[in-house]
């Protein structure tokens, strides 16, 4: 920074008159202002770094009250500098005006590697400070984790999962996944079985990791109940506005299963909630159907929330979050972007991978391209239908993906409830329900040890579809319930 650059920063601080999330304002007209670890830890932790500026006075309005001794307060400001981890080195900035002087400190961003920087002696949990608009906010304990995970290149995707064993898992998807892994490394074949779950992240030390309990377990939610995926319908554009029924919800889910199931049952559940606009070609006169949201474009964000989440000890209590608004769909994720990827660079740059084992086996699945093109293909699939670009935002604790579906200029279009049976039939139900069926004859039919997951994850879609239904709707939980094709 340049003295004029300096001077042009006071006069805007002085306008606006406010602090920013790049600016904190001192007055240090009396001496030098203390505890400033916060500020510098919060600036050393973002992208941009920040700027101290010295000599305003912001309890009177950012008034010009120059600084004591520009040369000693460049001391002191250097020695809080060198009591971080790691060390800053903030550049200096020197400006006089009317037998006042002005003092900035640029205090430049860690490499994402060497975070968080905190105060030495108060440790890094209690010393990681980050910037919050014009405020300096503790660190949380998951924050503080999310960048040592990083540095550390910690594998949670393959961590060990103590209570889980090979019998838990569903032996004809894990036969499967392995022979499409010797194909693809011929080498694997020749060795014993023990070694190829090692080396294909089936076990780690004789464990089962987090990988195969998420791909082949039967039931993954008996040992981690909040790895799911939480799925609402709601009627306005916030949480909590109630419809003309009284309803905050129009229809709201669990999904649960291995990944796979989760995504398939996410685009089901999309699928059953989203509307159908309608209009007439003027010049054909025929009908044209479109949907509110390009089904690749959701499925990519599911897929990228479910392969990308964190999958450590610090989030395994949180499910990810879908949410159908009004005017637009939000997917959320625990965990932020991770490493040094920044949302301006999505889709452009290559980005570091928090779970490399669990993407790989995915694509080895069929289930994603591992191709860096998940971001690409969202935004170009909006574009392809005339709806707003995407929306991605990034925490350290949260990514959210936010697609709107064009209702302000949709208002005079009719919507129409979309069906997409067959998306949702995917066991054959219908056929099978053409005679009324027990849910004990609806889960032999299907063939899942676990009945309560076979139940939600395919009988219950197809009964909110309206596809299925009660023989006796007052009593859901009855004995005699069955349950019939509607014809």
């Amino acid at each position: 920074m340049v003295e004029k650059e300096l001077r042009d920063l006071i006069q805007k601080i002085q306008t606006r008159g406010c602090e920013e999330q790049t600016t904190e304002v001192k007055s240090a007209h009396g001496g030098c202002p203390e505890k400033l670890y916060d500020t510098i830890s919060a600036f050393a932790n973002q992208n941009s770094g920040g700027t101290f500026v010295f000599g305003l006075d912001e309890k009177s309005g950012f008034s010009k009250v120059g600084v004591y001794d520009p040369q000693d307060l460049q001391k002191r400001v250097m020695e809080y500098c060198e009591q971080m981890t790691p060390v800053i080195r903030p550049v200096f900035t020197v400006y006089d005006e009317e037998n006042m002087v002005f003092v900035s400190a640029e205090i430049p961003p860690v490499d994402v590697a060497e975070r968080p920087c905190f105060k030495t002696a108060k440790g890094r949990l209690q010393g990681s400070y980050l910037r919050v608009g014009d405020a300096d906010k503790p660190m949380t304990e998951y924050e503080v984790y999310s960048y040592e995970a990083f540095r550390k290149k910690y594998r949670d995707d393959i961590r060990a999962v103590e209570e889980a064993s090979l019998s838990g898992l569903d032996v004809e998807r894990l036969e499967t996944y392995l022979i499409r892994k010797r194909n693809e490394r011929p080498n694997l074949a020749g060795l014993p079985m023990q070694q190829q779950y090692e080396l294909t992240g089936i076990t780690r030390d004789g464990k089962i990791t987090m990988t195969a309990l998420l791909l082949f377990g039967m039931y993954p939610q008996a040992l981690f109940p909040q790895l799911s995926i939480l799925a609402s319908c709601v009627p306005g554009r916030e949480i909590g506005t109630l419809d003309a029924a009284g309803n905050r919800f129009l229809d709201t889910r669990r999904i649960e299963g291995t990944l796979p199931d989760m995504l398939e049952g996410a685009l089901a559940f999309v699928r059953a909630n989203m509307r159908t606009a309608t209009r007439i070609d003027r010049e054909t006169g025929e009908r044209v159907d479109f949907p509110q949201y390009p089904m690749v474009a959701v499925r990519e964000a599911v897929l990228n929330a479910l392969v990308h989440r964190d999958y450590s000890l610090h989030t395994e209590g949180m499910p990810i979050q879908l949410v159908m608004y009004a005017d637009r769909m939000e997917i959320v994720n625990p965990g932020g972007l991770y490493g040094r990827l920044t949302v301006d660079q999505l889709g452009q740059a290559q980005p570091d991978t928090r779970n490399p084992v669990l993407v790989t086996a995915m694509e080895t699945l069929g289930k994603t391209e591992n191709r860096y093109s998940g971001i690409p293909t969202i935004r170009y699939a909006m574009q392809e239908c005339d709806l707003p670009a995407p929306r991605f935002e990034d925490t350290r604790g949260t990514f959210r993906v936010i697609l709107y579906n064009g209702a302000e200029d949709l208002s005079s279009v009719r919507f129409e409830p979309q069906m997409n049976l067959a998306a949702t039939d995917e066991k054959g139900l219908l056929a099978f329900c053409r005679t009324p069926r027990s849910r004990g004859e609806i889960v032999a039919f299907l063939a899942i040890a676990s009945g309560q997951y076979a139940l939600r994850r395919y009988l219950d879609p197809l009964v909110h579809a309206g596809a299925i239904r009660m023989t006796k709707p007052e009593a859901p939980r009855s004995r005699d319930q069955r349950y019939v094709t509607v014809e």
